[in-house]
């Protein structure tokens, strides 16, 4: 990769300044602040001021385990060395990872595809409009996709022909990549629950692709993996007794009330991201308008008086008590009966179809109706525009699948199989949720264009090379 950067200096030196140019704007003109971002600003500055990790109350600070720590401790350590600069520091710090990471992937790239292949995965990465406005926010995202940034380069660098083949025994650049691998996957997990897919599909590739040792090596994989996760564990065992090596789904610390019925129910008909900010962002603090909840939540009349029963009846106090939250487990429940294909197949993969290929307009703080054109044609024009550079790196993606190019593909494929169906079983669709895919996306979308650009030359200089592993 040296050698590549060395002789293509002028290629990387563009790219990466325009990529670095790009993030750079956007801390300029930032989105809208997250809420998300106080609650782990919170957490670690109460962690390293007053050691305790959780929300204070009445000068009172109550222990919590809802967002697992590695985040907030890299937010409470930028607070205590920046000050008032902390946002910033962090955001530079996430750029620079971000921008980092897209080297990773062209070593990857370059190592197991080709030299062509690399340079297109390095422009993918830096030009990407999607992990670069990530980057300049003050969320978990941009640092979960350098952590799937290492683990594929990780998992390239410990089958690395360059010092023998790993999967006929370790050798030295193996043992590094192996401890990379393991510090990408703790680092995911450290960061977001779903982070353990890394765990899974990394460890499900090194069991098929290695020769001798496959068990040793993944038990050894994962015990590096978890380790870094015991003292959160058993800081749960000890403050609240229970089970949580990670953070529970549904972002409530033991004791307190989760809207299971609730949730389930909109599982049967939540598709988008308007569906989640119109209903499942408002439950506990604002109505729900009958008018955002779309036709498909009913399967007849009586079924649609029904939910506008339950839904005034929340509209009275903005809450949801166990005995209204039942009532929504049951119409739930009904649905499901009538229509056990619909939602168990059919919504889970409008879900996941929806996050993907949805014009990313959260990203860039846009108005997510953006097919309303009379409202802001502007607006709606770049949505189009950022749903078709969106269309290019999923379609090059799955190409390179179905043509059977994708280098490692139990490993990559693993991880994007993996992470739809998580995101099938979930009722607030985001298309955010994708991201951390991005990085398998862009090697393959890079292993397709490489090919293709191959093939076109080759109709001079002959045949295309096929890549793979």
């Amino acid at each position: 990769m040296r050698e590549l950067i060395r002789r293509r200096w002028l290629f990387f030196l563009m790219v990466c300044g325009v990529g670095l140019a790009m993030r750079l704007l956007f801390i300029h003109f930032p989105r809208a602040w997250d809420d998300d971002a106080d609650v782990y600003a919170e957490l670690g500055r109460n962690l390293l001021r007053h050691g305790i990790y959780g929300f204070a109350d009445d000068d009172v600070i109550s222990p919590s385990l809802i967002r697992l720590p590695g985040y907030p401790l890299l937010l409470g350590f930028a607070q205590i060395l920046f000050h008032t600069y902390w946002v910033k520091a962090v955001l530079l710090l996430q750029v620079v990872a971000d921008l980092g990471g897209c080297f990773l992937l062209a070593a990857f790239t370059r190592r197991h595809v080709g030299e062509r292949a690399a340079l297109i995965a390095f422009a993918l990465g830096a030009l990407c409009p999607f992990t670069a406005a990530y980057a300049a926010t003050v969320l978990t995202e941009s640092l979960s996709i350098f952590a799937v940034m290492l683990a594929v380069y990780a998992f390239g660098l410990f089958f690395s022909p360059k010092d023998g083949p790993a999967r006929d025994g370790m050798s030295a650049q193996s043992t590094r990549g192996l401890l990379l691998l393991s510090a990408a996957a703790a680092l995911a997990m450290l960061l977001r629950p779903d982070g353990a897919l890394v765990l899974l599909s990394a460890g499900a590739g090194l069991l098929v692709y290695l020769r001798k040792d496959r068990l040793r090596t993944v038990m050894l994989f994962g015990l590096l993996s978890v380790l870094p996760l015991v003292p959160w564990a058993a800081r749960n065992w000890h403050t609240f007794h229970v089970v949580q090596p990670l953070a529970p789904r549904h972002v409530n610390d033991p004791g307190e009330p989760v809207n299971l019925g609730f949730y389930r129910w909109m599982r049967t008909w939540s598709v988008d991201l308007s569906n989640t900010g119109q209903v499942f962002w408002q439950v506990g603090t604002n109505p729900i308008s009958p008018a955002d909840v779309p036709a498909r939540a009913y399967d007849s009349a009586a079924q649609r008086e029904r939910t506008l029963e339950l839904l005034a009846e929340y509209n009275l106090t903005n809450s949801l008590n166990p005995e209204l939250d039942a009532k929504f487990a049951a119409l739930a429940a009904e649905r499901i009966r009538n229509h056990p294909l619909h939602y168990y197949v059919v919504m889970p993969l409008w879900r996941v179809a929806d996050m993907w290929l949805r014009p990313r307009t959260e990203a860039l703080d846009m108005d997510v109706f953006w097919w309303n054109f009379n409202d802001h044609p502007a607006e709606s024009i770049l949505a189009i525009e950022l749903g078709l550079v969106n269309f290019v790196y999923v379609a090059g993606a799955l190409l390179a699948f179905l043509q059977r190019r994708v280098p490692f593909a139990i490993f990559c494929g693993g991880y994007l199989l993996l992470r739809c169906a998580l995101l099938g079983t979930m009722e607030n669709s985001e298309p955010r949720y994708t991201l951390e895919g991005f990085p398998i996306v862009i090697v393959c979308a890079a292993v397709t264009y490489a090919a293709w650009f191959a093939g076109r030359s080759g109709a001079r200089s002959g045949p295309a090379p096929r890549a793979g592993s």
